[in-house]
């Protein structure tokens, strides 16, 4: 370390600054249905998840390989371009926090880098077969291979205890919700935190302290673990929100298999170095699990604004970072404006945040800052499947539910809900 330069060091500080948003940004993917469904109390949750995150860090350096080696050509690449890629993921990272929005910290990295490396070295300094091959083929197949796997472990689960006492059943798949939210907390520590670790390996080696194709030395592995384990204990509740709450409803059985689903498809993509995005692959299991049960209602409006935002994630980091390349080439004062910009830009979503507030206190209610949770209006397809199937376990929004009149009750209008069709 005693060949660290000025500049090396405020990249190193910024990666794990980005580690540090990435924990508190993807709580949410262990988290969110433990909390959901009262498996766990929110402090509780976020303390074992952060735990978690520090041992998975020290299982697996593949992805680290992947990001140092693998994305971008280190031949002719400078410590400032890493330094504007950090910066592209991080905004990115704090105003999709801010909305509330599950988008991926993964390619928030990874569309800084490339952005940055454009701006630097041209097109030539991406490697494209790899982006595509271990980016955005696990991006688009992670998802639906989580979603469906979670869905098909709903049906089974409830076709097995169906017959059984719910409440009895409940308690069980509460305890296995536990064990499974660990094993995606572990998951995560193995998969996000050697990102970091990945990208601080490639500015060491630009800057001349280690040599091309090197692992990840120990301090590093270990500063990363704590930087994402600390973001993780923070929490980041607006976001748990969403994955809690906003996408569906669930019971203990839908949480528990979500979560087994996910933690199966992160920890398998570890180990063969596919970087995808741990956020994708929960919110997609979710989904699945909401879909799985009959009755069962994602909130399609939420869905498609977290679909768009993770569509925007590659290409919105990527010009950011681009941005801030195109500053730092003008030299010191550049960094330094870059350095600015970064704080206070941070400093502004920070301060937008505290405007509606959202903690361990309040995760859970319906209601946040006075105003109500985005529900979703009923058309023709979710009316039809309230109409011939039972309703999901747990309390779902009124436009979500069609109330059939019994013979001796005449139907009460609501003058509060609109006419749908």
């Amino acid at each position: 370390m005693e060949n660290i330069t000025l500049l090396l060091g405020i990249v190193i500080v910024t990666a794990l600054v980005f580690d540090f948003t990435n924990g508190f940004h993807d709580t949410a993917n262990a988290m969110a249905t433990t909390i959901s469904t009262g498996a766990l109390k929110p402090k509780t949750a976020v303390a074992m998840s952060a735990v978690l995150n520090l041992v998975g860090a020290f299982l697996s350096v593949e992805v680290a390989k992947t990001i140092s080696g693998g994305i971008i050509n280190e031949d002719g690449l400078k410590t400032e371009v890493i330094f504007a890629a950090l910066v592209g993921a991080i905004l990115w990272n704090l105003l999709t926090w801010l909305l509330g929005l599950p988008s991926s910290s993964s390619h928030a990295l990874f569309g800084g880098l490339i952005g940055a490396a454009v701006m630097s070295m041209g097109w030539s300094s991406v490697n494209g077969g790899t982006v595509v091959t271990k980016v955005l083929l696990p991006a688009i197949a992670a998802p639906i291979v989580a979603g469906v796997a979670a869905s098909l472990a709903t049906r089974l689960t409830y076709r097995i205890s169906g017959k059984t006492d719910e409440k009895a059943t409940s308690k069980g798949y509460r305890a296995g919700q536990i064990a499974s939210a660990g094993l995606v907390s572990l998951a995560h520590g193995t998969n996000d935190a050697q990102k970091t670790m990945g990208i601080i390996t490639l500015a060491l080696i630009t800057g001349g302290v280690l040599n091309p194709g090197a692992n990840p030395p120990m301090w590093v592995i270990v500063s990363a673990g704590i930087a994402i384990a600390l973001g993780t204990y923070l929490g980041g509740w607006r976001i748990i929100r969403t994955m809690g709450k906003g996408l569906t409803e669930l019971a203990p059985p839908q949480g528990f298999a979500a979560q087994t689903s996910a933690a199966t498809a992160i920890l398998a993509s570890s180990h063969i170095g596919f970087s995808l995005s741990t956020t994708q692959v929960c919110s997609g299991a979710v989904m699945g699990a909401g879909l799985g049960r009959k009755g069962g209602v994602v909130r399609w409006s939420t869905a498609t604004r977290m679909f768009v935002a993770w569509g925007l994630t590659l290409p919105a980091a990527g010009l950011v970072g681009a941005g801030a390349e195109l500053l730092t080439k003008q030299g010191d004062w550049g960094v330094a404006a870059t350095a600015a910009l970064l704080v206070g830009g941070s400093a502004v979503i920070w301060s937008l945040s505290r405007r509606e507030p959202v903690d361990h206190t309040n995760v859970t209610a319906d209601e946040i800052g006075g105003s109500a949770r985005d529900t979703e209006p009923a058309g023709v397809v979710t009316t039809a499947i309230a109409a011939v199937t039972p309703p999901p376990a747990g309390p779902l929004t009124a436009a979500s539910v069609v109330v059939e009149p019994s013979e001796n009750t005449a139907p009460v209008a609501d003058p509060a809900r609109p006419a749908t069709v």
